[in-house]
C-alpha cells in the first residue's frame, strides 16, 4: 500500500517539477508544449491552489514569487521520508 503511495507521490513530484520548469517560459498559446502545460496544471493545481490561497505570492518589485510549489515539494519529501517503504 505504501509503495503505491510512494510511486504516486514521486510521479506527482515529477509533474510539479515539470510545471515549475515550464513556468519559466512564456505561454505560446497552442502546440504540444501548451498541451503538456495544461495537463501538468490540471494534475498539480488541486494541491497548489489551496496553499496559494493561504499563502499568496510574495511581491518582489514588479513580479510575484509563488512559494506554494516549494512548500508542496518539501512537504511531500518529508512525508515520503517519514512513511515506511
Amino acid at each position: 500500500m505504501w509503495v503505491l503511495f510512494h510511486y504516486v507521490a514521486q510521479l506527482f513530484l515529477l509533474c510539479l517539477l515539470g510545471r515549475i520548469v515550464l513556468s519559466w517560459f512564456p505561454p505560446s498559446g497552442q502546440g504540444p508544449l501548451e498541451t503538456i502545460r495544461r495537463i501538468l496544471f490540471r494534475i498539480t493545481e488541486p494541491l497548489l491552489g489551496p496553499i496559494r490561497a493561504l499563502l499568496p505570492p510574495i511581491r518582489l518589485g514588479g513580479m510575484g514569487l509563488d512559494l506554494s510549489p516549494m512548500i508542496v515539494f518539501i512537504g511531500l519529501q518529508i512525508l515520503l521520508a517519514w512513511l515506511p517503504g
